[in-house]
């Protein structure tokens, strides 16, 4: 045994280790993968290493995104934007399926019930992790408080209940005097957003858009309302200082594209950093010319 071998045994035995410890410590490697080690003639085979187990783990369940609406104006937009972004997309109608001979239609989990009936909806509203309420309508101020309002809260209510994450919900903007003609319909709208942010406090986000525009299916009849409400959005967005003008002023409350309320609503549906609170219309533009929207 040469000198530094010895001494390095010194120095391990010092530590209190014994001597077969340090002879095996002193390894040289040779070609074939196999160590030597200092007592003489003695190979030691190589560690054999045992292969993991292969486990298949299942892909994650994509979120389930329910549309109240879904077959409306703005709600069908919803449902096209969500599924094109990968999720799984419900829609819960008094009606249930639409007569939409359209693909997306296809990929969506149609629900009947009523909002007005809480017990109707527990069946769609299972396994929701995120919500978007489109669910309006006009009439008498009795009927737009029902509809706007009592039917919201049911639905708000009900995904607090069943663990919902987040819940948007598609109001309107103010428009001055209109608010005191159609007072059921702006007292129903406040009255859910009220609640929303009582039972949502972190995850409700309310769109207050204007006028929203776009191709609408009437029937089989298809209104391109886009060739008045583009041209005046393009001029009103840059006009936000005359809508803080009274009387007057909501006049002039750019319209917004159906297509990027719905951007909007599912990236503020499926997004948990998104910020809960009121979005205006002119916030509305604004994600809407995100890149990441």
């Amino acid at each position: 045994m040469s000198g530094a071998a010895r001494a390095l045994g010194r120095y391990f035995r010092s530590l209190g280790l014994d001597s077969h410890f340090h002879r095996r410590s002193i390894l040289a490697g040779s070609g074939t993968g196999r160590f030597f080690t200092t007592d003489s003639n003695k190979i030691d085979e190589p560690l054999k290493v045992e292969e993991a187990e292969t486990v298949d783990v299942p892909p994650p369940t994509p979120e389930k995104l329910l549309v109240l609406g879904g077959n409306g104006f703005v709600g069908s937009h919803v449902c096209k934007e969500a599924l094109d972004r990968g999720f799984s997309v419900a829609s819960l109608s008094r009606s249930g399926r639409p007569s939409i001979n359209e693909s997306w239609a296809d990929k969506v989990i149609w629900h009947q019930g009523n909002l007005l009936s809480p017990d109707s909806l527990k069946d769609a509203f299972n396994g929701a992790t995120s919500v978007v309420s489109c669910v309006g309508g006009f009439g008498s101020n009795s009927y737009m408080y029902k509809i706007n309002g009592t039917a919201n809260i049911n639905a708000v209510g009900v995904a607090a209940e069943h663990g919902t994450k987040r819940f948007v919900y598609i109001s309107a903007a103010d428009f001055g005097l209109a608010n005191y003609l159609l007072k059921g319909y702006y007292d129903g709208k406040r009255a859910t957003e009220k609640e929303l942010f009582t039972k949502f406090p972190y995850g409700g986000i309310i769109l207050r858009p204007g006028f929203i525009h776009g191709t609408r299916r009437v029937g089989s009849m298809k209104l391109p309302l886009g060739v008045i409400g583009s041209p005046l959005e393009m001029v009103l967005q840059h006009a936000k200082p005359l809508s803080q003008v009274p009387i007057v002023g909501p006049l002039f409350v750019p319209p917004v594209n159906v297509t990027a309320v719905a951007k909007i609503a599912v990236r503020a549906a499926t997004d948990p950093v998104f910020p809960p609170g009121i979005i205006d219309v002119y916030g509305i533009l604004r994600y809407s010319q995100q890149k990441s929207v």
